[in-house]
């Protein structure tokens, strides 16, 4: 993350994540069972970086819905679809671009 209070934003207030503990340049934010960390890296291009994380989930309908509702942008080139290998997914970029895609088996 560049910017600790512009990542816990995005991810409390769009993403509905709890920010669980906050170390200034450390940070932890969790929802359902996940749990993420970040860490200060303000030297980061988001325009290369190739960070990213998958979520799997077992709601992954209710979640897309929530995500919409909240305003969140959906990648454009990570709608929810089923794709081949069986799992049912969406994704979406944070402010330093860093891909979160989440899925459900189906």
């Amino acid at each position: 993350m560049r910017d600790p209070a512009v990542t816990a934003a995005f991810y409390t207030e769009k993403l509905q994540f709890r920010k669980t503990s906050d170390y200034g340049n450390y940070l932890i934010l969790d929802r359902d069972q996940v749990q993420l960390h970040f860490f200060l890296f303000a030297e980061l291009d988001p325009l290369t970086n190739y960070g990213q994380v998958y979520v799997r989930t077992d709601a992954i309908d209710p979640l897309y819905h929530s995500f919409l509702q909240n305003g969140v942008e959906i990648h454009p080139g990570g709608p929810l679809e089923v794709k081949p290998w069986g799992q049912k997914e969406f994704s979406v970029l944070d402010p330093d671009l860093n891909l979160l895609t989440f899925g459900q088996a189906i």
